[in-house]
């Protein structure tokens, strides 16, 4: 797992090839927009949000945000003891985020 600031974050993630854009806000939070191609799991959700992390590619890479960043730097823990090998944190969050936004379809 690491930390990313916004730039770091944005700059990975363009060279990945085989990444995942993780959003794990609350459904009010991601119907305010969110970036796009991301895929929406709460992690509030307990034992929901881990079953449905479950049923993940564990080889993809993980960009993970949050409206703040803590809440994804705790779903990137998650992922790490799930086995996962690569989650990525962004700094900040949603609430920082510069790049494009998209509505949830």
């Amino acid at each position: 797992m690491a930390d990313l600031s916004q730039q770091e974050w944005t700059n990975q993630l363009e060279e990945d090839t085989n990444s995942v854009i993780l959003d794990v806000r609350t459904q009010e939070e991601v119907d305010s927009g969110m970036i796009p191609n991301a895929k929406h799991i709460d992690i509030y959700k307990g034992q929901g949000f881990i079953d449905e992390v479950e049923q993940l590619d564990k080889t993809k890479n993980y960009y993970v945000y949050c409206r703040s960043g803590a809440r994804s730097g705790q779903a990137c823990k998650i992922l790490s003891q799930l086995n996962f090998k690569n989650a990525y944190n962004l700094l900040g969050g949603f609430m920082e985020w510069q790049g494009e936004v998209v509505s949830q379809e």
